[in-house]
């Protein structure tokens, strides 16, 4: 495949674009150092990954924000440690905080120029919106979870994605899913018929962070460690770049 052999792009934002590991660790370290909890960041994030998926899948009509809080409840019920009405709340109304990648505009605005871009976001409208200010890009369409109605890595997701294209006017084959989370994202979108794009954020560290491991193998059409990275490939030698191999995690 050829990168110029699409007209759009869609992007996952949490994790592509805007750093949501640094701004989830921003509340849930100090919560632990003031708890007495002797633990990295990265243990936090990878204890909390499996509270916030199960919380999404359980509740998928629940705005970010409560998911927010439910899975840091939870999280500390696995710990053992309090977690108090406001320190839910920190992180239920951390998300305008959180910060873009250094690469996410400049790469954005490249990419535009060339393709129609969309977001699906597990995220609900007013947080987007907040961080879309910080990333300071129009976008052709967004699509959150509360618009669909479910969180990724949901088919229905993917489904509204498809949906969204076509009334668009986007010919089937010339949509590129372009996300870091290989289990919200590369999983469910190349079931849906997808080709996918890796934005592999977490290439140069172990594991996987606030992201659950992928159910199963997935192979990406092309892998970048970053934005910049994408975007450089995008308009190099007509748009091609290598494809990679099956992808279990992380380098």
């Amino acid at each position: 495949m050829d990168l110029a052999d699409f007209d759009a792009l869609s992007f996952d934002c949490y994790g592509t674009l805007i750093d949501w590991e640094a701004g989830i660790a921003a509340v849930l370290g100090p919560w632990a150092q003031s708890r007495g909890l002797d633990i990295t960041d990265e243990a936090l994030l990878t204890a909390y990954s499996g509270h916030e998926a199960r919380a999404e899948a359980e509740h998928p009509a629940d705005r970010y924000p409560l998911i927010l809080a439910r899975s840091f409840r939870d999280l500390g019920r696995e710990l053992g440690i309090e977690v108090t009405d406001e320190d839910a709340e920190r992180l239920s109304r951390s998300v305008p905080d959180w910060p873009a990648f250094g690469d996410s505009h400049d790469a954005l605005t490249a990419l535009g120029e060339r393709y129609r871009l969309i977001i699906l976001s597990n995220v609900d409208r007013d947080s987007f919106a907040a961080s879309n200010r910080r990333l300071g890009v129009t976008f052709t369409s967004v699509l959150t979870a509360q618009d669909v109605g479910s969180y990724k890595p949901s088919p229905r997701n993917f489904a509204a994605l498809l949906a969204e294209a076509k009334r668009l006017g986007i010919a089937d084959g010339r949509l590129l899913h372009v996300a870091q989370s290989l289990f919200h994202d590369h999983v469910p979108a190349q079931q849906a018929g997808l080709p996918t794009v890796w934005i592999n954020r977490r290439h140069d560290r172990p594991g996987w962070g606030a992201t659950p491991a992928p159910p199963a193998n997935v192979t990406p059409a092309w892998e970048f460690p970053s934005m910049r990275a994408f975007t450089a490939g995008a308009a190099g030698n007509g748009g091609s770049a290598t494809s990679t191999g099956t992808a279990a995690g992380p380098s």
